[in-house]
């Protein structure tokens, strides 16, 4: 069942991002981050377990990040990435975003979606905040892409 995160889920989220960013997939998020945040977050779950998760970040009022985006190992290619990610850009879109952007190392996952590349530069100074975070800034290798809504 794919839903909107709720406040039981949270450590649940954290234990799935933090395996992917021990891996340098993606950044690690703190348990009050993933609190303050919580809103943004929607989870597919089945039978008591967290099979996925992902974010829609807001960046500014025609822009917005889709984050946080993981998969539990067993049950990846099976949809659950693809549905949390279309939640996601339906989300945008209810919302009246124009766009929505990622940073990613699965570029072709995202162009399924409408995502295209695009360089770093085109993303607004906002966008960097949490990139502070990242032990690979400023040598970030991660792709960045764009969907027009």
């Amino acid at each position: 069942m794919l839903r909107k995160a709720q406040i039981g889920d949270v450590k649940e989220i954290q234990k799935l991002l933090t395996l992917y960013a021990s891996r340098g997939d993606m950044l690690s998020r703190s348990l009050s981050e993933l609190y303050e945040a919580l809103r943004d977050y929607y989870v597919e779950v089945e039978e008591g377990q967290l099979l996925g998760t992902a974010a829609l970040h807001i960046v500014w009022d025609d822009l917005a990040e889709v984050r946080s985006v993981a998969v539990a190992e067993n049950v990846g290619r099976k949809g659950v990435g693809s549905r949390l990610v279309t939640a996601c850009i339906e989300d945008a879109r209810s919302l009246g975003l124009k766009r929505v952007f990622c940073l990613t190392y699965k570029p072709d996952f995202f162009a399924k979606f409408g995502f295209r590349l695009v360089d770093k530069s085109e993303l607004p100074h906002k966008v960097w905040g949490d990139c502070i975070k990242c032990v690979k800034f400023p040598d970030c290798d991660e792709n960045a892409m764009i969907l027009d809504l």
